[in-house]
């Protein structure tokens, strides 16, 4: 490690993607590895000769169904953070397993299919987030396609979910009609479907363009400022103190299959997007990650993650200290000493064995 630990913990972030299946999930995470440096293309793992399964899609029987079943630990770098997804499970088959995994992390992505709103499997997921305290950021995808008018969608988050909701950006059309986004947060637009440094246009003190546009003569950009001032004007306040409580979800708007928004979603994310934070123990004491202290927490137990050997693998949270390959470590629940050989951390294309490590992993 190159920093001091107490600067490496505080740039972790550990997150997990929830959603109904079908809302683009596995998707998200292809996006942010690709951005992450993690995989060349979508679906395609640096180095992979055959096939162009989703990274996360580990085994057959998720390459088989188009579906995420297992719990991937997924890790990248990005703006001098540390990022971990937890790909959780959309499906509801396996919803136990999601659950689980919702205890290891500091914030939570919600994706919504903005054609269906919110749907059963992400308002169960959602009830274990607020239950748990969880901060939750919302992306509206698939505004590629036409779908429910984002001041509906919204609404549906305040009425069906009880979460208040902000606009980080806002969508200029959608579908076919699909410009770009409305970005309250950095005070520009951004385009859809252009490349280059005119994918961004500036905005000026007045909330409008400030270079002259043809975009300004449709009625899609006409609709988005009318609808942007009126938020503005009536909607909430963004805080983020309200956020890292889980009162207030940040909202994007965007398409992951495109790979549109989401580098902006990836770095405002990131920056509002909780540290390491403090777990609780069976007698209720309050463990700081700082804590030089080594302690952790086993989230789940998957099974023949590799056939060929019959493996099983414990995915532990750190949530304090440092880990270093070889210590003695203790399971107080069945008072049981020995030593952490045998560890592993999961890349993008790859395991490798892990020689140390701090909270927040």
């Amino acid at each position: 490690m190159q920093r001091p630990i107490n600067e490496e913990i505080a740039s972790r972030r550990t997150f997990a993607i929830i959603s109904h299946p079908d809302a683009g999930k596995t998707t998200m995470t292809e996006k942010l590895l690709y951005f992450g440096g993690a995989i060349r293309d979508a679906g395609t793992v640096k180095g992979k000769k055959t096939g162009k399964y989703a990274t996360s899609d580990w085994m057959e029987i998720e390459k088989q169904r188009g579906i995420s079943v297992t719990s991937s630990v997924l890790q990248f770098d990005y703006d001098e953070k540390r990022v971990n997804i937890l790909d959780t499970p959309g499906h509801e088959d396996f919803s136990e397993d999601t659950y689980r995994t919702l205890m290891a992390v500091d914030a939570a992505v919600m994706m919504v299919d903005s054609a269906k709103g919110i749907e059963p499997q992400t308002i169960k997921l959602f009830k274990v987030c607020r239950m748990r305290g969880i901060p939750i950021f919302t992306f509206m995808n698939k505004m590629d396609r036409q779908g429910k008018e984002p001041l509906e969608l919204m609404e549906e988050l305040e009425e069906v979910l009880e979460i208040q909701s902000y606009a980080m950006n806002y969508p200029i059309g959608m579908g076919k009609e699909f410009i770009g986004v409305y970005d309250r947060f950095n005070n520009r637009i951004e385009q859809a479907r252009v490349e280059g440094d005119s994918h961004y246009l500036p905005l000026n003190e007045e909330g409008e363009l400030a270079v002259e546009h043809p975009m300004t003569e449709t009625s899609y950009y006409k609709q988005a400022i009318e609808d942007v001032m009126l938020l503005n004007e009536a909607g909430n306040k963004f805080d983020i103190e309200r956020v890292s409580k889980g009162e207030l979800t940040p909202v994007f708007f965007g398409s992951a299959l495109t790979n549109f928004g989401v580098q902006t979603f990836l770095e405002t994310f990131l920056q509002f997007a909780p540290p390491p934070q403090p777990r609780q123990t069976k007698e209720d004491q309050q463990v700081d990650p700082q804590s030089e202290d080594f302690s952790g927490f086993i989230f789940k137990i998957q099974a023949n993650m590799n056939p060929a050997h019959r493996d099983r693998i414990a995915f532990v949270r750190i949530v304090s200290g440092a880990f270093e390959r070889g210590m003695s470590v203790t399971v107080p629940r069945i008072s049981k000493s020995f030593k952490l050989s045998q560890t592993t951390q999961f890349l993008a294309d790859d395991r490798e064995t892990v020689n140390e490590a701090v909270a927040g992993i």
